[in-house]
Formats: C-alpha cells, sequence, structure tokens
C-alpha cells in the first residue's frame, strides 16, 4: 500500500487484492492520511482487481468522515471490468465519486 501526503490531499495506492489479509492496512492508510488533516483522499485504483466488503465498508465510512469535514473520498483509474461491474451493481458512485478510464 502506497500513501502520498500532499497537504490538504492524500492518496492511497492500493495493490491488486485488498481483501481480509490486508484489510487492516487498507484501513491504516485511510485513517493515516484522516489524521494527518486531508480533506480528500484520492485510492488509485491502477492495479486493483479485488475487493471486499469490508474494504468497500471502510471506504464509505471515510467518505462519510471527509464529507463532515468538507472533503471527500475519491475514486481514479477504475480499470478492471470486475470492479466497475461491482461498483455498478451496488451503485458506489452514489456516494463516492469514480473515475472511470
Amino acid at each position: 500500500m502506497e500513501l502520498e501526503f500532499l497537504g490538504q490531499f492524500g492518496k492511497v495506492i492500493p495493490p491488486q487484492r485488498v481483501d481480509l489479509a490486508n484489510a487492516h492496512e487498507f484501513r491504516q492508510a485511510l485513517q493515516s492520511l484522516f489524521e494527518q488533516g486531508c480533506s480528500t483522499i484520492i485510492i488509485d485504483c491502477t492495479d486493483l482487481a479485488i475487493i471486499d466488503s469490508a474494504a468497500l465498508g471502510t471506504m464509505v465510512m471515510f467518505q462519510k468522515r471527509l464529507k463532515e469535514r468538507g472533503g471527500e473520498l475519491k475514486m481514479i483509474n477504475v480499470r478492471h471490468s470486475h470492479i466497475k461491474n461491482l461498483f455498478d451493481m451496488i451503485e458506489l458512485d452514489r456516494i463516492i465519486q469514480i473515475e472511470r478510464t
């Protein structure tokens, strides 16, 4: 999991899989950026191919927390068809801004 801190903006670059094995690390990455004062956190999904419900719940929770401080959670570079189909099925774009490529 890579992190970038750019003042009010933060970026998380998850690996190919975010599931039970590393969901805690994903949550800690988001928490770290939040605690550093980021109001907008970007999740770069370039390599992301598998995500589980725990990670999805974590993203929704952080979207709510960021919105309370006037910011938001954004997802960029959503490329894998499995991820796109999952996000469409659960209508995640109604909660989180998703940039598809």
